[in-house]
């Protein structure tokens, strides 16, 4: 289910035009710094279909950014996962990083809520990869 609204609109129109930004070292898992494997921190699996095995500094939570990587530890994406309750006249996400460098293309979609990010969301995914390389985060 993909996520309309002005705001989110807004939002992928603004994270398109303001990259690339400078990429630090996660192209490969594990990422350096801060960032924690998100199943290690809730209960989630290891890699999820469609995203990937994701990483995340806890500091940063519930929004992010989650560094998605595929099965070869490979980064192929960004996401940022945005409380919908924040989409609002009130809140705004500026300067949101791609730690990964250039993005390729942006999907916006809702997600009802999961272990980690319990309320409903927006994911913001920042492709680094061209989207038929999607796929391989897919299974």
């Amino acid at each position: 289910m993909k996520f309309h609204s002005l705001g989110s609109l807004a939002l992928a129109t603004a994270l398109v035009v303001a990259f690339p930004a400078v990429a630090q070292q996660v192209t490969q898992a594990p990422p350096a710094g801060a960032y924690k494997k998100v199943s290690e921190l809730v209960r989630l699996p290891d890699f999820l279909p469609g995203l990937g095995q994701l990483y995340v500094d806890p500091a940063t939570l519930p929004a992010g950014p989650f560094l998605a990587y595929d099965r070869q530890g490979r980064l192929v994406s960004t996401v940022y996962m945005i409380p919908v309750e924040d989409l609002n006249p009130d809140k705004t996400f500026s300067d949101l990083a791609a730690p990964g460098g250039n993005v390729d293309h942006v999907d916006v979609y809702f997600n009802a809520g999961h272990p980690g990010v319990e309320k409903p969301h927006a994911h913001v995914v920042m492709w680094h990869v061209p989207k038929a390389d999607e796929a391989r985060v897919a299974q």
